[in-house]
């Protein structure tokens, strides 16, 4: 299955010509506008979401389906996710405590690929304030074992193994095949 992963940087979206996923991601800080421009120029089966610290609190446009939370089948594998980042400050949308992320995944059912806006603590985060990875993300892949995380908000396209899981961290935009 291929994939095209976009995170963090409008501007550097939709420059892979002839390229036709199965499934479009967009991991949160990306316009709604340059979802639907990416969407119209790759033409994948599917599309998922979700929003990052940047976004608006609106729901996705027609054609994204938000996994916030939520589970969705597509071909053979289970996708989830979950949208934000840390509370680094007082005031905004899709911010979280670290309790509040395990507190709202407590029950959260296990998936073949996490789409998250954050990275799991102590994996590709930039620094202890704004990028801080949330542990919980940690403990639910120690846990459960997707078999690929998939990140955006730390501003790094990099790749590492935690156990039997993936972690794909993602700026800008990526084709990946899973």
């Amino acid at each position: 299955m291929q994939i095209v992963a976009i995170s963090d940087e409008d501007y550097t979206i939709c420059r892979m010509e002839g390229t036709r996923p199965d499934v479009l991601i967009a991991l949160g800080d990306i316009l709604d506008a340059t979802i639907e421009r990416a969407i119209n120029f790759y033409r994948p089966r599917i599309t998922f979401g979700v929003r990052g610290n940047h976004d608006t609190s609106a729901p996705f446009g027609a054609g994204v389906i938000d996994l916030h939370c939520k589970t969705q089948q597509f071909e053979n594998l289970t996708f989830g996710g979950f949208e934000g980042c840390w509370r680094y400050k007082p005031r905004g949308h899709h911010l979280y405590e670290q309790e509040e992320v395990s507190s709202l995944m407590k029950d959260f059912p296990s998936v073949d690929v996490f789409v998250a806006h954050n990275s799991p603590a102590g994996i590709h985060e930039r620094d202890t304030e704004t990028h801080q990875g949330f542990k919980h993300f940690r403990n639910y892949i120690d846990w459960h074992h997707p078999r690929w995380f998939i990140h955006g908000h730390q501003h790094v396209s990099a790749v590492t193994e935690h156990g039997t899981t993936t972690v794909i961290g993602v700026y800008g935009e990526q084709v990946l095949t899973l």
